[in-house]
């Protein structure tokens, strides 16, 4: 019997790093644009601070690259332009992933999440 290997992505060290870039690229625009619509915000943000910290586990911050790049993908299974539906499976995403790796988040990522926060207007400019 033939065997039939499933054409998928893998995430190699390479990958990470051209997914990070852009990731550092989209995720401020995107968090803009999200922030009404996913309400565990803080944990995302505080998720990116855990992708970009060198002292995260490896797998941590591979499963991170991932859910970060889906996040801020602009063409997803539902657009983001979307009223209401449109960060929907986004925060799937994210929730599986924050869940996944929740251990690694450390309080220093958190804290850095709640200050930006803090300071981001509620709506994308010109939105207002």
């Amino acid at each position: 019997m033939k065997r039939i290997t499933p054409d998928i992505e893998i995430l190699g060290p390479e990958d990470a790093e051209a997914k990070e870039k852009t990731i550092r690229d989209r995720f401020w625009p995107t968090v803009r644009k999200a922030l009404r619509a996913i309400p565990f915000m803080e944990d995302v943000v505080a998720g990116y601070y855990a992708m970009l910290d060198s002292r995260t586990p490896s797998r941590a911050r591979f499963t991170l690259i991932a859910a970060l790049a889906y996040f801020v993908a602009p063409v997803d299974v539902v657009p983001d332009f979307l009223m209401g539906l449109g960060f929907l499976d986004d925060a799937s995403v994210l929730a599986a992933a924050l869940a996944a790796v929740g251990s690694s988040i450390r309080d220093e990522h958190r804290e850095a999440a709640k200050r930006v926060l803090a300071g981001m207007p509620e709506e994308p400019a010109g939105r207002r």
